[in-house]
């Protein structure tokens, strides 16, 4: 575990910097908080901070604060207050200022490594929360309020300039497949179709049922619509044991470009429209949501990559 280790006294440092390296921990030692607070914004590895009360510029109580307003779901950092102070009123204090845990200074030989596994024992478990929370049980990709929520970043980058794609794209006739074969099989098809989109972008989303969405951060219309088609023959060529013939599935995809002025709402619905129009136009194909623009070619034979106007 990577700690950052803050005292005034460089003795103190020394002796519990050697403690927690006899455990493998990395240590980052620094005599002031505000150098310690500015490693731990610049690090994300930093996972543990142990700060000494008894700081000068910046209070121990302060830097306790201020790390857990860096702390997140995504990023958990357990704070340990290190004092010579046996005064209750300090402990409540530190623990209302964001520490995790509290020790007296100098603290005994096994009392930081006791911690220090306390502390990983709560990131751990929160990660797997955070897991659970925003992932699809049955695909492993996201779920449908966690795609959002870090569609939101993608989005801000597009609004500065950057390029983004969204892909939509579901399962054709998928009632058929689960009321001729079974949900057991259903889910097999869903679970594969995910498998085949997380290969293609590190954002993906099931949105509900057999429907799914690809965000493609740094890749304009034209690329995400190469992504698609291939995508798009990665699933026909599916095969799913039934128990009798085996099934074959295909997909259908709707494909749009960020536009000034967008949101995950407008790029998401452009594409829902095209995607609509895959549907309506047979299925297993891909259109895309800007009739303007010109379509790429596409390396595999057979492509039924087009386009249709949006609406």
């Amino acid at each position: 575990m990577r700690v950052v280790l803050v005292d005034p006294s460089r003795t103190v440092l020394k002796f519990v910097g050697r403690l927690l390296e006899a455990r493998d921990h990395e240590v980052l030692a620094f005599t002031d908080g505000e150098s310690a607070l500015d490693c731990i914004r610049s690090d994300m590895k930093v996972a543990a901070l142990i700060t000494s009360a008894e700081l000068i510029s910046m209070s121990g109580l302060e830097l306790c604060w201020e790390t857990r307003l860096l702390a997140t779901c995504d990023r958990p950092i357990y704070v340990i207050m290190m004092s010579s102070s046996q005064d209750r009123h300090k402990l409540i204090e530190a623990l209302d200022s964001g520490a995790d845990d509290y020790i007296g200074k100098p603290p005994v030989a096994e009392e930081p490594y006791a911690r220090l596994r306390a502390a990983e024992r709560v990131a751990a478990m929160q990660q797997e929360l955070v897991r659970l929370a925003t992932t699809d049980s049955l695909t492993g990709v996201f779920n449908r309020r966690a795609f959002f929520e870090r569609a939101c970043d993608a989005c801000a980058q597009a609004e500065a300039g950057a390029s983004l794609s969204v892909i939509l794209f579901d399962i054709d006739h998928f009632k058929r497949v689960n009321d001729l074969y079974g949900h057991d099989v259903g889910d097999r098809a869903i679970s594969a179709v995910a498998h085949e989109a997380a290969a293609e972008s590190t954002l993906v989303g099931r949105l509900g049922g057999e429907e799914f969405a690809m965000l493609l951060a740094g890749q304009g219309l034209d690329e995400a619509l190469v992504a698609a088609e291939r995508l798009r023959g990665k699933m026909s060529a599916l095969q799913f044991d039934t128990g009798h013939a085996p099934l074959t599935i295909t997909a259908s995809f709707g494909v749009s470009g960020w536009e000034a002025g967008d949101t995950i709402e407008l790029l998401l619905k452009r594409a829902d429209v095209a995607l609509y129009a895959a549907k309506t136009g047979g299925r297993n194909r891909v259109i895309a949501a800007d009739a303007n623009r010109p379509i790429p070619e596409v390396a595999p034979p057979g492509s039924r990559l087009r386009a249709v106007a949006r609406g």
